[in-house]
């Protein structure tokens, strides 16, 4: 099948040698995220509006301080400051909640504590990251069901996170029905439950060659597989 440019990361993910190649997506995503995040478009008035509401979690603004731009993310952070301080000036002018006492129906949620519910949990980055990284997941399906040579790649690859296998196994019944939905399932279980038991073997090799009666035996595929573990069980990379 000739590659659209939506498929080229897909493709390029899949032919990686990684424990699972929709991390390795979005790890891409999320790396130009941030390096757009700093780069020239902090100083474009619609950015600068948004990440002023948004604002950013914690692991996008620990990357983003990583990134060495500083001026960059104390300007973004400056009128972010403004803006949260006004909006919250403006909602403890409300007054508080009334007391429900001990025995009394609780009380609507305050404004003020809703308002940093919504910024704590809204992200920049990652909102960036979401629009185009649920249609690599679409892609894949499509792939699935129109590409052979993809389904090919698809079912000899070393499986998935336990998030990202998740994420695949929902969306198929969407996006795939009938006989193709069918083998879909039958096809991600068996790569994913293949290939976590394939993982834990290693972890499990690992750990007894801290044992004094395996020191002299080889090391097999266990050398890395405390890292693998992780990204397979918690999406993490750690290395």
């Amino acid at each position: 099948m000739k590659e659209k440019l939506y498929t080229i990361p897909v493709n390029d993910a899949f032919h990686t040698s990684c424990e699972c190649p929709i991390c390795t997506m979005y790890h891409s995503l999320e790396q130009n995220a941030i390096e757009f995040t700093m780069g020239p478009s902090y100083m474009e008035d619609d950015i600068r509006e948004i990440t002023n509401q948004q604002g950013f979690c914690e692991k996008h603004i620990g990357m983003l301080y990583k990134n060495q731009n500083r001026l960059g993310l104390s300007l973004m952070l400056s009128t972010h400051f403004k803006k949260t301080r006004e909006d919250l000036e403006k909602l403890t002018k409300q007054g508080a909640p009334k007391s429900s006492g001990l025995f009394k129906k609780k009380p609507s949620e305050s404004p003020v504590t809703a308002y940093i519910k919504k910024v704590n949990q809204s992200c920049y980055v990652c909102d960036r990251i979401k629009q185009v990284f649920n249609r690599y997941l679409i892609t894949i399906l499509y792939l699935y069901k129109n590409d052979t040579d993809f389904k090919k790649e698809f079912k000899s690859s070393n499986g998935f996170c336990m998030t990202h296998y998740g994420m695949l196994y929902e969306l198929a019944s969407s996006e795939l029905s009938g006989t193709i939905y069918e083998a879909f399932i039958e096809d991600i279980n068996e790569l994913y439950l293949t290939n976590i038991k394939r993982v834990e073997d290693d972890l499990l090799w690992f750990i007894d060659k801290f044992d004094y009666r395996f020191a002299n035996e080889p090391w097999k595929n266990s050398k890395d597989a405390l890292p693998r573990s992780i990204e397979k069980l918690n999406s993490v990379s750690v290395e």
